[in-house]
């Protein structure tokens, strides 16, 4: 009898009923989709936001900074709202700066006489921070500032000129922009410009300036003493009883220029090679330089017609910016909030430090700023190209 041959064990067959999910091997499901791929992690020293599909990169050092100096800014406004002859408390100036509420004193004291001045003050501050920013990047020379290059000192003589021919509300900031303009002109053709040339353009400047302060000095000399005296507060730069009209025009230049500025600074970064290596990445060196002269020029004028020549500021803000941002990007905002800073503080302490006896700010930041210059002068070495 043959017994029949051995077939080879096949896979066992599945088991089916209740025991169907006992002991079985799970088999693997299909994928449903491609994998996301995974999301790299931020660079040392910055921020991610994502939002979507999107994500920028966000230095961490420079928003730190710029946050601290927001923080700084406003507590000197606020001790600005409330120290004084008449002190508020501070709660009571800010309730009455904000909210429009509180004792008809308390509103009295701050709105009509401390905050058009703090207003004044941030926006003044605000544009000769940006303002000497962007002229420090684009000439190569952190002591080439509107106060060092002539816009100042051009603004400061056509806005006398004008408040001693028909002394108009919005004449000053038209005549102290024209001048502003005129200066920036004569600086940058008598010095055969702004790039590789920034030693020259810095000494074409100082010397354009002194020519435009002999002017405004003659201009009030041969003046009448009633329009002199008028024209005397935009020769030492102060913030008091300035016009709400200049005020408003200078806020609403800010609100084009500073954007302007930001997105300037970004591109300004090539300029700080040669002007070959600047255009074989892509940038229009020509165009970029005169739209940031043409913004240094405007936030420089409409500064001056509203507060007067306000030395240092334009020098000290963005070297304080500089230091607190590090090495990266042009700190254009933290450069306007620097300078807003500087600003607040100088009239604070030409208001209080000799009361009822008032320091015009311009006085106050010329006493600090000088020896900074001087110090500035002997540890810096500027780029010299013939």
């Amino acid at each position: 009898m043959k017994t029949p041959p051995k077939t080879p064990p096949g896979p066992p067959a599945a088991p089916h009923g209740p025991a169907a999910g006992r002991g079985s091997v799970p088999r693997p499901r299909p994928p449903r989709g491609p994998a996301a791929p995974p999301v790299p992690a931020a660079p040392p020293g910055t921020f991610r936001l994502a939002a979507g599909g999107l994500s920028v990169l966000v230095p961490r050092r420079p928003l730190l900074a710029g946050a601290a100096l927001a923080a700084v800014l406003t507590a000197v406004a606020a001790v600005c709202l409330s120290v004084g002859e008449i002190a508020v408390a501070p709660p009571d100036a800010l309730r009455a700066a904000v909210l429009g509420t509180g004792s008809p004193r308390d509103l009295l004291v701050v709105e009509e006489l401390r905050m058009p001045r703090v207003e004044a003050g941030i926006a003044v501050g605000a544009a000769l921070g940006a303002a000497g920013c962007l002229m420090q990047t684009l000439s190569g020379n952190r002591l080439a500032t509107p106060d060092t290059v002539g816009l100042n000192n051009g603004a400061t003589a056509f806005a006398v000129a004008g408040i001693v021919a028909a002394p108009a509300s919005l004449l000053p900031s038209a005549t102290a922009l024209t001048g502003a303009a005129t200066a920036a002109v004569l600086t940058l053709v008598l010095s055969g410009g702004a790039g590789q040339r920034g030693y020259r353009f810095l000494v074409v400047g100082l010397g354009v300036g002194a020519v435009f302060g002999a002017v405004a000095n003659l201009i009030l000399a041969r003046a009448e003493i009633d329009a002199a005296n008028a024209a005397f507060a935009w020769t030492v730069g102060t913030l008091n009883a300035r016009s709400q009209t200049a005020v408003t025009v200078l806020q609403a230049g800010l609100l084009v220029c500073l954007p302007l500025a930001v997105v300037l600074g970004r591109r300004l970064n090539a300029l700080r090679f040669s002007d070959a290596v600047a255009t074989a990445l892509g940038e229009r060196v020509r165009p970029l330089r005169a739209a940031v002269l043409l913004t240094s020029v405007v936030c420089a004028g409409l500064a001056v017609a509203v507060a007067g020549p306000l030395g240092m500021i334009a020098l000290a803000a963005p070297e304080a910016a500089r230091r607190l941002t590090g090495p990266g990007p042009v700190p254009v905002l933290a450069s306007a909030l620097a300078g807003a800073v500087l600003t607040l503080s100088a009239d604070l302490v030409g208001r209080t430090v000799l009361a009822p006896l008032e320091i015009p700010a311009g006085l106050v930041t010329a006493v600090v700023g000088g020896p900074y210059l001087l110090w500035l002068l002997l540890t810096t070495r500027t780029r010299r190209t013939p």
